[in-house]
């Protein structure tokens, strides 16, 4: 006999005739349709994209199951108004086509990175408005992820580029944004408009009535919804009218998306001012590969594919959500160090936490559906229930494993994540769960184990009814083996049962050694596909028992969700402590993630100061790449050396040098340790790149524009606290132009506290170190080698810092020679580049007064630094005096004799 247990399908295995097995087209909701909410004078002649799009049939997830039907409403405009006593204000909603651009994917474009794909798939709806009048620049932000019951309120005063919330938006990754109609009114948008979609064109927008962007019903909505234990919010929100007047439409809205409502005193509300964190906007984080490698949108390659080895979907989501917004308070920075500095040293707790924590699911999904309500109870609502309440069983089941993890921890924040563990709630509400669930059912892999277990889960004797339908069932299934049993006996062929979601169960057969009669399948079996080295097909008798197994399980599933309702309504009043284990456990996801790349790579704890030095830095992307040494370097940027120059040849290293300082002080902010033998950071409140992307010779006046918008960014933006990083400033015109320009915005951020590291090839900026002392002249080191047989001289680049301006003369020249230029045009243009340097040269002069005053001011400067930042004893600090003592005797030895003075001066 060959009969063999069922054995599960995946959809994408079996197709039929070229097509898979899965959703059809219908299944997925419309693709190419305008939806109407607002005004009518809104147009659009765009279409959008369902936010399910491409999913299958398989076991509904937290969201899908939710937005099927409200998909299906979603058709025309005169399916979203419903006939119940609030329908007068469902209607205005609906009569103008939806304000929509480009159609987005499911997943969200921009900055979404391969490495989070699967977890990060955008969900994400955000509301925005603006004041009006005296208020203009008064933004208020609303957004909810359907993934995650957390409602995140902002409000805070922008200016005139709207920078944060462009660069807010970037980092929510949005599918739909939602904005008054007042904003886009007759095709004259206002300025956040017209910027919001010229930057954005994948997510869709709609316009939604100006009356429903109302504070006070916002305000309501928070005091219905809102947990208690999240109480507080309501102290910071009730005087930020815009963010509430957003909530309140963004919610509205929601109750049609997803027909569904939240349940009372459910919802996590949180208000995240502007302040609290590092500022990098969206082209800095493109410029950086913070979570996108820019030649390769797949490639793991970026600071989040090599700081990533989280368990759960929550923790990828916290550490991307953290690169691109580093801390900014230093007390919350050094307490992860130290717990990150106990994992690395402590190997038993290091794999305890990591083993608890692989097994979680997605927490913050599972909390979005569980505390939603839906409209219309179908079975795939049901279904869905019952796979949730197993999965939070199977949650609940592992948080003692955790908690054991956590026991013997010593760092603060391991033990308030310990303490929070400890909450009595979590077995109550497992306790809960277990007077109706059984107590073996689990959360197991593959939809027909789960099919199994949704089956079988609530106990039995509970219902009557469900007991007798679940012995349906299982007749069923037995008569669908010994239907498989006899065919094998009949035909004499290795058959066996198998199962998938789209086809239910059918029969497969494996060709190898396998003679059929006549070379054909016998007449009854049909629907026969092939997939490699495999036969599928069914029988009618098959296909019937399939649709009185379906059957059974309609009314299993009806008659366990009656009961699992009872139970969620009460799991909900103590729903606060399932919000503290979500962010418990993505939090230790994540420090278990940064601990992991410091056993990785050979990194360091960073220090704060007010000093940015780093010895022997190295480029965490770089050195992570297979087959490239990565070439150390050292920093110091302080106080009185904060704009540094660096000059060198073209690939000699210097945009890579520029990217490794700023996502060393990334990782330092989001308290990861940095690849170096030792770091030093000052905390930046602000994070500026001006990057080009490309480094050849080919531009034009798009470049010129696209540097100039972005340097006129930083110069309106930057404070004494920020860093900014500019590679290649005025190479899109005239040499005299390019020098003018830099030199004049060089003087500019000179006049700030900033942190400025600036490449340049103008080689006339590193004047600016005779005139202000505060500017210090480095270099990419080169080597000049020459072939003893033909005599020809080749450039070694070593990517070594240096300090002084670099002394390499015409490199683009001997770029040059390497081409098909003739050989009497290349030595015409050395001859005239030579005369030019000459004449720039004979200007560079320093005179020895100036000299000797720079070195005073070094000395100071440094001598300050001792006084605040020092933790040497008294012995080494003795050394390090002395050794200053020396350095700056060498300075003044250099600057030559002082001038003659006057002996009553004297």
């Amino acid at each position: 006999m060959f009969y063999n247990r069922p054995e599960e399908v995946n959809d994408g295995d079996i197709s039929d005739g070229g097509q898979k097995w899965g959703a059809s087209p219908a299944d997925r909701g419309p693709q190419n349709e305008s939806t109407s909410y607002g005004p009518a004078s809104t147009s659009s002649t765009s279409s959008h994209q369902s936010l399910n799009e491409g999913t299958t049939n398989s076991a509904p997830t937290a969201s899908v199951h939710q937005s099927n039907n409200s998909l299906r409403t979603r058709r025309t405009a005169s399916s979203l108004i419903v006939p119940t006593s609030d329908s007068s204000s469902l209607r205005s909603f609906s009569g103008t086509p939806r304000l929509i651009r480009t159609p987005g994917s499911a997943c969200a474009t921009g900055t979404s990175s391969s490495s989070v794909s699967t977890t990060s798939c955008a969900s994400v709806i955000v509301a925005v408005v603006e004041g009006r009048g005296l208020a203009r620049g008064e933004i208020g932000m609303a957004s909810i992820n359907l993934n995650y019951p957390e409602l995140v309120l902002s409000q805070f005063a922008d200016t005139g580029t709207y920078a944060k919330v462009i660069t807010k938006i970037h980092i929510l990754e949005p599918v739909e944004i939602l904005m008054p109609d007042t904003a886009s009114e007759k095709g004259k948008g206002t300025k956040l408009f017209k910027l919001i979609t010229e930057n954005f064109l994948g997510v869709a927008f709609t316009a939604i009535q100006r009356k429903y962007f109302n504070e006070r019903k916002g305000l309501e909505y928070i005091q219905q919804l809102c947990a208690p234990e999240f109480g507080t919010v309501l102290m910071e929100v009730q005087a930020k009218y815009y963010c509430l007047a957003a909530a309140a439409a963004l919610l509205k809205y929601l109750e049609f998306l997803q027909n569904s409502v939240y349940a009372a005193k459910s919802l996590k509300v949180s208000f995240k001012g502007s302040e609290q964190t590092a500022m990098i906007d969206s082209a800095s984080a493109t410029n950086l590969e913070l979570v996108v490698n820019n030649r390769d949108h797949r490639s793991e390659h970026t600071l989040l594919g090599i700081l990533n080895y989280t368990k759960t979907p929550g923790g990828t989501r916290r550490l991307r959500s953290n690169i691109l917004e580093p801390l900014v308070d230093l007390d919350t920075i050094n307490t992860r160090l130290d717990a990150i500095q106990e994992l690395v040293q402590n190997e038993e707790l290091f794999f305890g936490l990591r083993n608890a924590i692989g097994h979680f699911l997605d927490i913050d999904q599972l909390l979005s559906v569980l505390v939603q309500i839906p409209k219309q109870e179908t079975v795939k609502v049901a279904e869905a229930k019952i796979t949730h309440t197993i999965q939070l069983k199977h949650t609940l089941d592992l948080v003692p494993r955790l908690r054991m993890a956590l026991k013997n921890c010593d760092t603060t924040l391991l033990k308030a994540y310990s303490t929070t563990l400890e909450d009595d709630r979590f077995d109550m509400i497992l306790e809960q769960i277990k007077t109706v669930v059984n107590a073996e059912t689990t959360y197991l892999k593959g939809s027909l184990n789960m099919r199994t277990q949704k089956c079988y889960a609530v106990r039995p004797n509970i219902n009557e009814f469900l007991d007798i339908a679940r012995r349906a069932y299982t007749e069923i299934v037995d008569d669908i083996s010994g239907l498989v049993n006899t065919m094998v006996e009949k035909y004499g062929l290795p058959m066996r049962s198998s199962f998938s979601t789209a086809r239910g169960f059918f029969i497969q057969m494996k060709l190898e050694g396998v003679v059929l009669p006549e070379g054909k399948l016998p007449p009854e079996f049909i629907k026969v596909t092939k997939h490699k080295n495999n036969y599928g097909f069914t029988t009618a008798d098959l296909m019937r028992m399939n649709s009185r197994c379906d059957e059974a399980l309609r009314e299993i599933f009806h008659m366990s969700y009656v009961v699992i309702c009872q139970l969620l309504s009460t799991i909900r009043e103590h729903i606060y402590c399932l919000y503290k284990l979500s962010d418990a456990v993505s939090m230790l996801d994540m420090l278990l993630s940064l601990a992991n790349a410091c056993t990785i790579s050979d990194y360091v704890r960073p220090e704060f100061t007010d000093t940015l030095a780093i010895k022997q830095g190295r480029h965490p992307i770089l050195e992570r790449i297979a087959g490239q040494q990565s070439v150390s370097n050292n920093s110091y940027i302080s106080e009185g050396s904060n704009f540094v120059i660096i000059t060198g040849p073209n690939m000699s290293g210097k945009s890579t040098y520029l990217k490794q300082v700023a996502l060393c002080q990334i990782m330092a902010q989001i308290g990861s340790f940095v690849p170096a033998e030792y770091a030093s950071f000052r905390v930046a409140n602000q994070i500026f790149t001006r990057i080009g992307v490309d480094d050849d010779f080919e531009t034009n006046c798009s470049t010129f524009m696209l540097e100039m918008k972005e340097i006129a960014y930083i110069i309106h933006s930057a404070n004494d606290r920020s860093l900014i990083i500019i590679d290649e400033l005025g190479r899109g015109t005239s040499a005299e132009e390019g020098i003018g320009i830099c030199h004049s915005v060089c003087e500019f951020l000179l006049s700030l506290k900033a942190f400025t590291l600036f490449a340049t090839h103008y080689l006339e900026l590193c004047q600016l170190e005779s005139l202000y002392p505060n500017v210090e002249n480095l270099h990419m080191e080169v080597q000049h080698t020459r072939c003893g047989d033909s005599g020809t001289e080749t450039v070694v680049y070593t990517y070594l810092l240096n300090r002084g301006r670099s002394e390499e003369r015409h490199y683009g020249l001997r770029a040059a020679e390497m081409t098909a230029l003739p050989a009497s045009i290349i030595q015409e243009a050395k001859r005239i580049a030579s005369k030019v340097s000459y004449q720039l040269s004979t200007k560079h002069h320093c005179d020895p007064e100036t000299q000797r005053k720079r070195a005073e001011y070094h000395l100071a400067t440094r001598l300050l630094q001792t006084a605040r930042n020092s933790r040497l004893n008294p012995d080494s600090l003795r050394v390090y005096l002395k050794g200053l003592k020396k350095q700056y005797e060498a300075e003044l030895l250099a600057a030559g004799p002082p001038e003659t003075r006057d002996t009553e001066e004297e």
